[in-house]
């Protein structure tokens, strides 16, 4: 089978050839595993964070990719849940010990034996990956393959961090950074919190435009003080500055949300400038997300197919893998980014 692997940390630059194009053997199912058949699968910024070291794999080299979307193609001989050629997603979250006092709690995302797919174990950037049935996710009827990758961890990481947001209807939200997470999250605000006025801070002008048309009511650069204090901010941003200005956004009890995996280290200064009265005063908080359990990927899932949840989606072949992180690096398109790999099983 076809397959993109991470040979190397390295630091991206515009052109950069992370991955290798590789033949490997296809891989054979265990007693409770499902062999799927990758139909299609997303390109993350975790993926960024893995290739540049921030959030190493174990091993190397590595399949990365962990918004997959495919088709059941074998099934091991003691699988119950999925039959052949049945649709499922395969998201961040590949297995955790079920047994800990964080999985019988519902805190599985924060076991210590959780292990993220395309970090810890082979991922979707190929024609073939394996899954334990008990987390794969079957996917609705409705959403198509191509809308449904970004739901599984762009998607249902935005959906957890407005949980730990915990805003109500009416008040106002802040979205610092704007690709495929946050524009996942401003849509679903819209449904579900119409009441509920976004405003986005994005370096880049054509994120600014985007945000306006999906629905914030202003957009602006980090820097731009918004024209009123936030209930809550979601941080979607690989850099530091922007939570210094975004706790000075804060209402009195406000929460600022990091949704990223790893933070570079290239700004990590303007944490030592923080000013207590402005910015962490009045009882702000700070939250991070880590990971997402099934039941978020499940809950949103749900979600957008019932509210009509489409992200914007830009599509690559799976060849094409290395211009398409350097495209989310870079910015140079906006949406979530696809790579398309497979045919769907029939």
């Amino acid at each position: 089978m076809k397959a993109m692997q991470m040979m190397a940390a390295c630091q991206l630059t515009p052109n950069s050839e992370a991955l290798l194009l590789s033949e490997l053997p296809v891989p054979k199912p265990g007693p409770y595993e499902l062999l799927v058949k990758v139909a299609v699968c997303g390109v993350c910024h975790t993926e960024l964070d893995e290739i540049e070291g921030r959030a190493p794999p174990r091993y190397y080299p590595i399949v990365p990719g962990h918004q997959v979307v495919g088709g059941v193609a074998e099934t091991g001989s003691n699988v119950t849940k999925f039959s052949l050629g049945k649709r499922v997603g395969i998201a961040w979250i590949y297995s955790a010990c079920g047994a800990c006092d964080d999985c019988l709690q519902g805190f599985e995302n924060l076991c210590e034996a959780f292990q993220a797919t395309g970090r810890d174990v082979n991922g979707g950037y190929a024609e073939y990956m394996l899954v334990n049935e008990n987390f794969a996710l079957a996917i609705p009827d409705n959403l198509s393959s191509e809308v449904a990758a970004p739901l599984l961890c762009a998607g249902a990481i935005g959906y957890r961090s407005m949980k730990l947001a915990g805003i109500q209807d009416g008040q106002p939200l802040g979205l610092t950074g704007f690709g495929a997470s946050a524009h996942l999250v401003l849509k679903m605000v819209r449904n579900v919190y119409p009441n509920t006025e976004v405003y986005v801070f994005a370096r880049n002008a054509e994120e600014r435009q985007f945000a306006l048309e999906l629905g914030a009511v202003w957009s602006g650069v980090t820097e731009d003080v918004p024209p009123c204090k936030l209930a809550a901010i979601i941080d979607t941003t690989p850099v530091w500055k922007t939570l210094v200005h975004a706790l000075t956004h804060l209402q009195p009890n406000g929460r600022l949300v990091i949704n990223a995996i790893r933070k570079e280290d290239k700004d990590k200064d303007y944490l030592l400038n923080l000013d207590y009265p402005t910015q962490l005063w009045l009882e702000k908080e700070i939250k991070s997300v880590a990971n997402v359990t099934r039941r978020d990927v499940e809950e949103f899932l749900q979600l957008a197919d019932r509210l009509n949840l489409l992200p914007e989606v830009q599509i690559y072949p799976l060849e094409e893998a290395n211009r398409a992180l350097c495209d989310l690096k870079f910015k140079r398109v906006k949406g979530a980014k696809i790579l398309v790999i497979g045919d769907e099983i029939s």
